[in-house]
């Protein structure tokens, strides 16, 4: 696969994948293969800003949009790192951290208990620093909790082999295969039917 930095857009249309059921597959699969090609769901600071948005991690600061491709920069950077650490999670070899510990030394936060209305008490954990490596921090986070407490029996990548999105098996049977049954299991359907009517 070509550096990340020089992996061009995804096709008009198509938006980032968030399949993964967990926050860093859906890191990880930022990186993907819409139509056969591989390609980054993240061209610019915007795009991660925008990233970070829909997976929950709100709306970043002026600090990170002023950045002029640092976030950018450091959201690629970070996913390669935690890419490379699922990989030898997976493969059952150590990894090394440094990378993801950098970030994980700017989550710089505090707790606030939220109670509203008819609702269960619950935390809100704010961040102080809006900087690029600081608003990646939570994702960081994330990561390190999925490598430290992660079972890997169920992080799994797509079986079909054209993709290369990456998930976290929460079904009740743990026999899930696809990133997505209406993309990658249906695709897959598609392709036995055709065996089938040509055998």
């Amino acid at each position: 696969m070509p550096a990340p930095q020089s992996l061009p857009p995804p096709p008009s249309g198509h938006q980032p994948y968030f399949v993964g059921d967990h926050p860093a597959l859906d890191l990880l699969n930022t990186v993907a293969r819409p139509e056969g090609a591989t390609v980054d769901f993240w061209q610019s600071d915007a795009d991660v800003e925008r990233w970070l948005e829909k997976a929950g991690y709100g709306a970043g600061g002026g600090e990170a949009r002023d950045a002029h491709g640092e976030l950018l920069a450091e959201a690629r950077r970070l996913r390669e790192a935690v890419r490379a650490l699922v990989e030898q999670r997976k493969a059952g070899r150590r990894g090394d951290p440094a990378v993801l510990n950098e970030f994980l030394r700017e989550a710089s936060s505090y707790a606030q208990l939220a109670w509203a209305r008819g609702e269960a008490p619950h935390l809100l954990w704010t961040y102080v620093s809006t900087a690029p490596r600081a608003r990646l921090a939570p994702l960081a986070e994330q990561a390190a909790e999925l490598l430290v407490e992660g079972d890997f029996t169920l992080v799994r990548r797509c079986e079909h082999p054209d993709c290369i999105l990456w998930f976290y098996d929460r079904t009740k049977s743990h026999k899930r295969r696809w990133c997505s049954m209406a993309v990658c299991g249906n695709r897959h359907k598609v392709a036995e039917f055709r065996r089938r009517q040509q055998a």
